[in-house]
């Protein structure tokens, strides 16, 4: 018998020949044309919170690891960096620094440090960090610079409401989507990016380049997003037949918000999605589902944040009921 030891490890587990460390690149490298379009539209404020969110994140898992835990430094896995990308990707252009550094020390202290680290966490630790801020400072995560017109420099005295922030209140004071889709940027618009919201969750086309990047290199399979964007589109189509006057039409859902960030770099995260295909379709759809119920009748705007983290908390359950055949199992026979 062979005296070579079996190791263990936490997922996520890859039969190939590519590292986590690469795929991790990988990621980073799909994020690039949202990044570009976040310098275009908020300038050097896109550039500062991207950084800081970066070092903090950085810093942190370099502190805890090396100090707290006492374990080996793996700040250069690329997690941490990818941590700290799609926090600041989820948080206003005009965000105080403090207040950036405080969302990573939570993203990579409380949500993956406690945990054990990369592949322990049961939650997206940037959501994590992205949610404890929304909810302790909801008066500066919610301003939300705007594009000067005829000008791509962001104005820091000019602020404005997200479109789903616009139609959400529109619709509470009584407008009509009708009135409301004069004060909405147009879908072209939309499509580029050049709109105010988060900072990396505006561009349509930005991301889907690089979540097509993802899928074509094979770090993500298409059953997440795709599952997820169709059924946001067939739930709010229904309700935008129905009434839509009252309802915004699919095309606005699926290209404001965090649709796009949340289908492609958010909820396809390794370690806190689902195993199997099937697993991923299940979760895809209560992510979708939950999201729409929150934009159409809760108190949020925008869900996909809630809808991620509680979706993530139910992967290991998923997990169980939908694991694949042992290989050598015996398969129950009907005999007809």
């Amino acid at each position: 018998m062979s005296s070579q030891p079996i190791v263990i490890s936490a997922s996520p587990h890859l039969h190939s020949d590519r590292t986590s460390k690469k795929l991790m690149y990988d990621v980073v490298i799909a994020l690039i044309p949202a990044f570009l379009v976040s310098l275009y539209v908020f300038g050097i404020r896109a550039l500062i919170v991207t950084a800081v969110a970066v070092v903090s994140c950085l810093l942190f898992e370099y502190l805890i690891q090396k100090y707290l835990l006492k374990a080996e430094v793996t700040i250069g896995d690329g997690s941490a960096l990818i941590t700290g990308i799609l926090l600041a990707f989820n948080l206003p252009s005009g965000l105080p620094i403090w207040m950036i550094i405080v969302g990573s020390l939570v993203a990579i202290g409380v949500a993956k440090s406690s945990f054990g680290g990369l592949g322990f966490n049961i939650f997206n630790p940037a959501l994590v960090g992205r949610v404890f801020l929304l909810v302790s400072f909801p008066v500066q995560m919610t301003m939300w610079p705007t594009a000067v017109e005829n000008n791509t420099t962001i104005a820091d005295a000019v602020t404005g409401a997200t479109p789903l922030g616009l139609i959400k209140e529109g619709l509470m004071f009584g407008e009509t989507m009708a009135d409301i889709s004069t004060k909405i940027p147009s879908t072209m618009d939309l499509f580029l990016g050049i709109t105010g919201g988060s900072l990396g969750e505006m561009s349509a086309i930005a991301l889907l380049i690089g979540g097509l990047y993802l899928i074509i290199r094979k770090v993500i399979s298409w059953h997440i997003p795709v599952t997820m964007l169709v059924t946001m589109g067939v739930m709010t189509g229904v309700f935008w037949l129905i009434d839509p006057e009252q309802y915004a039409s699919p095309v606005i859902h699926l290209l404001t918000g965090g649709a796009l960030l949340g289908a492609f770099f958010m909820a396809t995260d390794l370690v806190t999605s689902p195993m199997t295909k099937k697993g991923m379709v299940i979760f895809a759809i209560g992510i979708a589902v939950i999201t729409i119920v929150i934009r159409l009748f809760g108190a949020y705007p925008e869900g996909i944040s809630f809808a991620i983290l509680i979706m993530n908390a139910f992967v290991p359950l998923i997990n169980s009921s939908f694991k694949p055949r042992r290989f050598g199992s015996k398969i129950k026979s009907k005999i007809v």
